[in-house]
């Protein structure tokens, strides 16, 4: 007996970084010595403190039974801790705080948590290619939200069709941005409020990089902002402050009514995170952070390091102010993809090209400062030989 994949599956999008694993793999099967900076896995070790105390954990008994529906109550705590030392945001651990398995559960799961098939979504464009897959699963209606230089690649809410923001109830955001390393200021965060009250939109900001500023700026988190609470919510991963992306855990934070869907839905799909790492992850919240800012340092590091590599051969970038990643033009003639084709046929160095970000990233590739530094050096020295700059 045969049986074939459901609509709602055979409407989802490829995926985007499947694809481009699969292209390095092939490349590296030929023997050659690939530069991989397509990817956006990070590359250090989850600091031995919070390993230390999924070790202790895991030997607890009590941890091995099922957990708690909607999370355990210290994590809760110590999330709303976090954020009010962190940010000065206030937040009801029991009614404003998800805990989720990795925050992409929470960004996937949440338009059909609250929205209905036929409901419009925005989103921006290029972003993180996962968003698509929330919608499709949802079978909601998108809108995109071009992101361009000009504007710092943040949505300029003026250029969006009023017919289209009449008809959404839903908006994501993500700063710093992914892939653009594009940060938000005050300002456009405010913009922000106002516009989603002013249009009835909920706003969901993605603040998986919320960590990694530069230039001696902290980002900030849309909470942040007077009535924010009001409008919408953040979502916070481990993944990257604290080096725990194969771990899977987040949480969601603010709005009580989308926090009250997104536990719901979870009622019904999960039974929360293992007790030993929801343990862990209160450890790594109420630890001093200094693990986090010695990433943020080795990570600015790198991306001037990177810089100074690129510009030495005439390749300049955007200058990103957050996350991992440096968002590079391409040179005249080539698309996002046969850059990054060409780049890895013949210097074996693999980029992400931007056009698998949405159409908003064709003529940019997405760089990620997830190597050491001399390697940095030696990919520009490989894109030199070829002439393109």
């Amino acid at each position: 007996m045969k049986f074939a994949e459901s609509n709602v599956l055979q409407g989802l999008p490829k995926q985007f970084f499947a694809n481009l694993v699969k292209k390095v793999n092939a490349k590296i099967a030929t023997g050659a010595d690939v530069i991989n900076l397509g990817q956006g896995n990070p590359d250090q070790p989850t600091p031995d403190f919070i390993v230390k105390a999924m070790q202790e954990q895991t030997a607890v008994p009590n941890n091995h039974k099922y957990s708690q529906f909607r999370g355990d109550p210290a994590l809760k705590r110590a999330a709303a801790d976090f954020y009010k030392r962190e940010y000065g945001v206030e937040l009801n651990p029991d009614k404003e705080i998800a805990i989720l398995g990795g925050s992409k559960i929470g960004l996937v799961e949440l338009p059909f948590a609250i929205l209905n098939p036929g409901d419009t979504m925005l989103l921006p464009d290029p972003g993180y290619p996962d968003y698509l897959s929330g919608a499709a699963l949802a079978q909601v209606d998108l809108s995109l939200m071009r992101l361009k230089e000009k504007n710092n690649f943040m949505p300029d809410y003026h250029d969006l069709d009023p017919q289209i923001v009449k008809k959404a109830k839903l908006m994501y955001l993500n700063y710093p941005n992914n892939p653009t390393g594009a940060v938000a200021t005050p300002d456009f965060f405010e913009r922000t409020v106002a516009f989603a009250n002013q249009n009835q939109i909920g706003v969901v900001h993605d603040f998986a990089y919320g960590a990694i500023g530069f230039d001696g700026k902290k980002p900030i988190s849309f909470l942040q902002t007077p009535g924010a609470k009001e409008v919408g919510i953040e979502t916070y991963t481990f993944s990257k402050s604290y080096n725990m992306a194969g771990w899977r855990i987040g949480f969601a934070a603010g709005n009580a009514d989308m926090i009250e869907a997104i536990n719901l839905l979870q009622d019904h799909l999960f039974v929360s995170v293992f007790p030993a790492m929801q343990k862990a992850a209160i450890t790594a919240l109420n630890s001093d952070q200094h693990t986090v800012r010695d990433l943020v340092a080795l990570y600015e590091k790198r991306r001037n390091q990177f810089f100074t590599a690129a510009r030495s051969i005439g390749w300049e970038p955007y200058r990103s102010g957050g996350s991992f990643y440096a968002w590079m033009p391409v040179p005249e003639g080539y698309t996002s993809e046969s850059f990054a084709d060409l780049l890895l046929e013949k210097a074996a160095v693999a980029v992400a090209p931007g056009n698998g970000f949405g159409d908003g990233g064709e003529g940019f590739v997405r760089v990620g400062l997830l190597i050491d530094e001399p390697r940095f050096t030696e990919a520009c020295q490989r894109i030199k030989k070829l002439g393109l700059f």
